[in-house]
């Protein structure tokens, strides 16, 4: 694999020719805030929070989805980015019906984290207050759309790990919803096979446990990265 030759934040590095740029400057120890990536499924470029400067380009590049090239000079770090970066999560927590204080993963939410990271204390838009369902016809999980912050991680889960696409999105703009096949109720499902990828997946409350209470939500990213991992080497194969 070729190598590639680039600077981050004015430190030169090399990185390998099929990495992206996320990739690379965590490799390097560059922090990068995401919500949409998530290892082991394939990067869409939707929450927009990974964005970064590269010299010689008018605009700002998504580093999940954009491959690192020769002589690249990338900014991380930047005021404008911040800007951008806090902008994106007060949009995201007026969107829906983000309460912190009653959510089952209080204390372990992604989306909860970047905002402390970002420095928001405050939102300064106006909150959309949609009415969203809550969706517990599942025997063991449940849905609030109220968290939903439509990262896809769920359906990427879903459909790439363990191959049944019970997950999709649809609508547009504030009506956008994930739904579960073809917008029936999840306990309907005729796909889902129950396996709870699509809780570990999910970096909210959004998808939680039946049964979990304020703070209880607990999710190991990690797994979903393993399993694609052991697939690939093939571990599990005598």
């Amino acid at each position: 694999m070729a190598v590639k030759t680039l600077t981050i934040n004015g430190r030169a590095l090399s990185a390998r020719g099929d990495q992206t740029i996320l990739e690379a400057a965590r490799e390097a120890g560059f922090w990068i805030p995401t919500l949409c990536h998530l290892e082991g499924t394939s990067d869409v470029g939707a929450c927009r929070l990974c964005l970064v400067e590269v010299g010689g380009s008018g605009r700002l590049l998504p580093s999940c989805v954009t491959r690192v090239e020769e002589d690249m000079e990338i900014r991380t770090d930047t005021p404008r980015l911040h800007e951008y970066r806090r902008m994106i999560v007060e949009l995201l927590f007026a969107e829906r019906n983000h309460v912190c204080s009653v959510c089952v993963a209080n204390g372990n939410c992604e989306l909860q984290d970047l905002a402390v990271a970002l420095g928001v204390d405050h939102i300064r838009f106006d909150s959309l207050h949609p009415a969203c369902a809550v969706d517990v016809s599942h025997p063991r999980f449940g849905i609030d759309h109220n968290r939903c912050v439509l990262c896809t991680r769920c359906v990427r889960a879903c459909d790439e790990i363990e191959g049944a696409h019970t997950w999709d999105v649809a609508g547009r703009g504030t009506h956008a919803r994930v739904i579960t096949d073809l917008n029936q109720p999840w306990g309907s499902s005729m796909t889902c096979t129950s396996c709870g990828k699509c809780l570990q997946a999910c970096p909210t409350g959004a998808i939680f446990a039946q049964g979990s209470t304020v703070a209880e939500s607990r999710h190991d990213r990690g797994v979903l990265a393993f399993l694609v991992t052991a697939r690939e080497k093939k571990q599990w194969i005598v």
